[in-house]
């Protein structure tokens, strides 16, 4: 796996086990219009932009975002969406302009990253016959990324999001283009593919909190992430044939050569494609940067709701990468031969592809969000089927059904975004990014040294079993942090009255 509304009774907005949404005494909400029909005849007229977020609603937006605009005085609210309104499709999606650039920018950039990594891999073992350098230049595509993520993070929020984006998309090339020269040293390259790795969760994060105010903060937000995590998992399927193919047909090199052509077309789509939003903080009065990125990670690990509904984005792929990790092992433990392994790489993917696809497609937000805690608690069971490793057809079936297990994501999406406020969001979703790959580097590690020790298919059923266990806990946590939108408020105010020691 790689590795990115509804206010009414039942709705994300509210706690999962909370049956109505209570009134803030001290933050009243200002009511939002809805349009009067489709073509917006007789629709009341707009009122004035918020003025941190200065400039007429995008043309090209969604309709709630064409409609209707936050008065001056309060903080921008989404339209409402109905709890059991069914799910405005993917196509809904595709109608923003300016999500069809980022989509595009998106599928070229993340080509552009796998392929080079595969490629990057290839070129340091021609130059040095060294395995260890070879799987350690692997590796560096995630231990920079805790650096990057926290140390960086305030750039989303700082500079404006179009600029970061353009900019991240340039420093890859210029990389990628250094990596080609011949007379550059295995030190060199390791180094290179460092600073590649430290600049994509800034990249990713701003990416994401730029998304809430192309598409808004309700369904279309969710349904454009869920969108950009499809074609990740597409990507790496396909990503790593094509750098087969291309590895086939030319050097490493050359494949390397053609990356820099991918990252320069990103960022010419997000500069042309996408429009100049302000930045969502003024620099923090002076803080430099480092201490902007700290105090924005402290505020957002500090806060209990954020902390875990991050929680429940980064815990689970701590022991889903556990399969994913020993699939080679595993298949040699069962006597399968590369058939039955290439199986098992592609299982999870395939159901979280699915399952993702259906669950945007068809479910309301209302059920969606309801879905998100009882699937996250039970979602790692399907590994204690290795326990008594039945052989490769039940376990690819017993992968895919984990991998659709993911998509309680979607919901959870909904809720993190409603949860953090507007002039953090760029942080917190750079963190969001950083721990995720973090966390998946350690999980991998640790399946590899538990697999040193016990038999392959115990490591899984362990993980399976130790894994839903850690979820239970955190499923009640989260519960009990909920309302949602009380979070925001408090964090907003200074005053998060649910905030811990911890």
């Amino acid at each position: 796996m790689p590795r990115d509304n509804d206010p009414l009774a039942g709705g994300p907005r509210d706690a999962p086990d909370t049956p109505r949404e209570r009134p803030l005494p001290h933050r009243a909400r200002p009511p939002v219009p809805r349009p009067a029909s489709p073509t917006r005849t007789g629709a009341a007229p707009l009122p004035a932009p918020h003025p941190e977020r200065a400039g007429p609603p995008d043309p090209s937006g969604p309709p709630a975002l064409r409609a209707t605009a936050a008065p001056p005085s309060a903080p921008a609210a989404p339209l409402p969406v109905s709890a059991g309104e069914p799910s405005r499709g993917y196509r809904a999606v595709f109608a923003v302009r300016e999500f069809r650039a980022v989509f595009a920018a998106h599928l070229l950039s993340l080509l552009g990253v796998v392929v080079s990594e595969l490629a990057l891999t290839v070129l340091v073992y021609d130059l040095t016959a060294s395995p260890l350098l070879s799987a350690l230049t692997f590796a560096l595509g995630m231990l920079p990324y805790l650096v990057g993520g926290t140390l960086f993070s305030g750039i989303a929020d700082r500079y404006p999001a179009r600029r970061v984006l353009v900019t991240c998309d340039l420093i890859c090339a210029g990389c990628v283009a250094v990596m080609v020269l011949p007379g550059t040293p295995v030190a060199g390259l390791l180094v290179l593919r460092c600073l590649v790795a430290a600049v994509s969760p800034v990249f990713t994060g701003t990416r994401m909190a730029a998304l809430a105010d192309i598409l808004g903060e309700d369904d279309l937000y969710v349904l454009g992430r869920s969108l950009l995590r499809i074609v990740s998992q597409s990507a790496l399927l396909a990503g790593f044939g094509v750098g087969g193919l291309l590895l086939a047909v030319v050097s490493p090199r050359g494949a390397i050569t053609i990356t820099v052509v991918t990252f320069l077309c990103s960022a010419a789509l997000l500069r042309l494609g996408t429009r100049d939003r302000p930045a969502r903080t003024g620099g923090g009065q002076g803080a430099t940067l480092l201490r902007e990125s700290l105090s924005g990670a402290r505020l957002v690990l500090g806060n209990r709701r954020i902390r875990a509904l991050l929680l429940l984005f980064w815990l689970p792929p701590v022991f889903v990468v556990a399969p994913e990790a020993l699939a080679a092992p595993y298949a040699e433990e069962i006597g399968a031969g590369t058939v039955a392994l290439g199986l098992l790489m592609c299982a999870m993917p395939v159901g979280q592809i699915a399952a993702e696809l259906y669950v945007g497609a068809v479910l309301s937000p209302r059920t969606r969000s309801r879905l998100v805690l009882p699937v996250a608690a039970v979602g790692l069971l399907p590994f204690l089927l290795y326990g008594v490793s039945p052989g490769i057809v039940p376990i690819a079936a017993a992968l895919v059904l984990a991998g659709a297990g993911s998509a309680y994501i979607i919901g959870l999406d909904q809720w993190f975004v409603e949860a953090v406020p507007d002039e953090l969001r760029g942080r917190a979703m750079t963190l969001l990014t950083a721990g995720l790959m973090t966390l998946q580097g350690v999980g991998m590690a640790l399946a590899g040294l538990a697999a040193g020790f016990f038999p392959v298919h115990q490591v899984v059923a362990g993980a399976g079993a130790l894994g839903t266990l850690c979820l239970l806990l955190l499923v009640a946590e989260v519960r009990r942090t909920a309302p949602a939108h009380r979070i925001r408020t408090e964090v907003r105010d200074g005053a998060d009255q649910h905030m811990t020691s911890g």
